[in-house]
């Protein structure tokens, strides 16, 4: 994948930068596996809002994606590497002996015409799915299963890996992307390389506009809102008010603080 940067002919292109999308081969998606994506605008089914700050993006249909890998044993084709609206990276269009279609997750370095299998006894090759214990220590590694059978659920955006640091009594440890490590079950699935779209981290939008195309709606930081909406809120002029530590409109803590609960 490359990038481009527009020409500053306006104030929306100035610092914009833009991918190329050399990788992509097909422009239309495949009819079988799409389904309509209702735009929700954050509302739950009663109508409130419970994720703020998004709505009026642009119509797309939803890419049904093969998470499990579940072919196991028969080989697939890869026809094309497709663009979706719905995440970050590139998916691959497999066709089957069969005749099935399926969508995956497109690893980088994933070509048009190459063979890719499924299950324990696949090569380590890019693209190929093995049980983790099948799976050489220090190999990069997404789509990682959390429960066996569960499909992948772990190293799914653009440029993410998960390397295999350990094996040990039925358990396998591997290092997420944001350095945590954790502990997984031998039987878990885990598809070879890393996710493609590497430069996805690169891209600059260049202008509001074109965050509003893809959902996302204006927002007001909490400094200068009232003290009835936001515990930033109030004050004369710019007040932080005591410098308090960052919160919430409605009070949780927003920075240092860990989000992952003990699980029993």
């Amino acid at each position: 994948m490359g990038l481009r940067q527009l020409n500053p002919i306006t104030p929306g292109t100035r610092h914009a930068i833009l991918p190329t999308f050399d990788e992509i081969t097909k422009s239309t998606p495949e009819k079988s596996l799409i389904e309509p994506l209702p735009r929700t605008g954050g509302r739950n089914n009663n109508g409130h809002i419970t994720s703020r700050h998004r709505g009026g993006r642009h119509k797309r249909f939803y890419r049904i994606i093969d998470f499990s890998r579940r072919k196991h044993g028969i080989p697939g084709i890869v026809k094309a590497i497709e663009y979706d609206p719905n995440r970050s990276a590139r998916i691959a269009l497999l066709f089957y002996p069969d005749g099935e279609k399926t969508y995956i997750i497109a690893p980088d370095g994933l070509k048009v015409g190459t063979q890719i299998n499924a299950g324990p006894e696949s090569d380590i090759k890019v693209g190929n799915a093995l049980p983790l214990v099948n799976i050489p220590v220090g190999t990069y590694v997404h789509n990682v299963e959390l429960r066996p059978g569960k499909g992948g659920q772990l190293g799914r955006a653009a440029g993410s890996f998960i390397q295999i640091i350990a094996k040990e009594k039925g358990m396998v440890q591997v290092k997420l992307p944001s350095s945590r490590v954790v502990n997984l079950q031998e039987q878990c699935y885990a598809t070879i390389g890393t996710v493609s779209n590497i430069e996805h981290e690169n891209v600059s939008y260049g202008k509001a506009g074109r965050m509003r195309w893809l959902g996302v709606r204006p927002q007001s930081r909490g400094v200068v809102q009232n003290p009835v909406d936001h515990p930033h809120g109030g004050g004369e002029g710019k007040s932080p008010q005591g410098n308090p530590h960052p919160v919430s409109p409605w009070g949780w803590k927003t920075k240092g603080y860990k989000t992952v609960r003990k699980k029993k």
